[in-house]
């Protein structure tokens, strides 16, 4: 006998599916409800370390990021469109919420050298390389 996790709402999607005649859409195993945050690559290249963030649809202004204690932080919401603008859904897939991601910083990062930058829903977040001591106060990186 095999162990079959069970999800209900696969189970109620499923239903839907059949109840509206649609074909059913399954993409690989469902996201779970936590999982709002946005993807990250991160890699280092020429002495420095590149944060990369996916955040399709989300403007500059609606996301934050900062360093403190060794992490860097990339906080942000992305919000519904309002009742009175949006159309009758049959089916809603894209995350909305409240988001918070973070990442340690290597002992050689220096957070004075940060930089992010936004641009086509791809939020890039650069920190270079240092050589000295650390500063361990918190800061808050404008995002351009």
């Amino acid at each position: 006998m095999s162990l079959t996790k069970w999800e209900p709402l696969t189970d109620i999607e499923a239903i839907v599916d059949r109840a509206f005649n649609w074909p059913p859409l399954r993409l690989g195993t469902s996201m779970a409800l936590a999982e709002l945050g946005p993807r990250v690559d991160i890699c280092e290249s020429d002495g420095t370390y590149l944060f990369k963030a996916d955040i399709p649809g989300m403007n500059k202004e609606d996301v934050v990021v900062s360093i403190a204690d060794d992490m860097l932080t990339i906080q942000g919401e992305r919000k519904r469109e309002s009742e009175e603008t949006r159309p009758h859904f049959h089916r809603v897939e894209r995350s909305y919420g409240s988001f918070s991601r973070s990442f340690s910083l290597p002992d050689d990062a220096d957070p004075k050298t940060v930089h992010a930058h936004c641009e086509k829903g791809e939020l890039t977040v650069s920190i270079a390389k240092r050589a000295g001591t650390k500063d361990t106060k918190p800061i808050t990186v404008p995002v351009d």
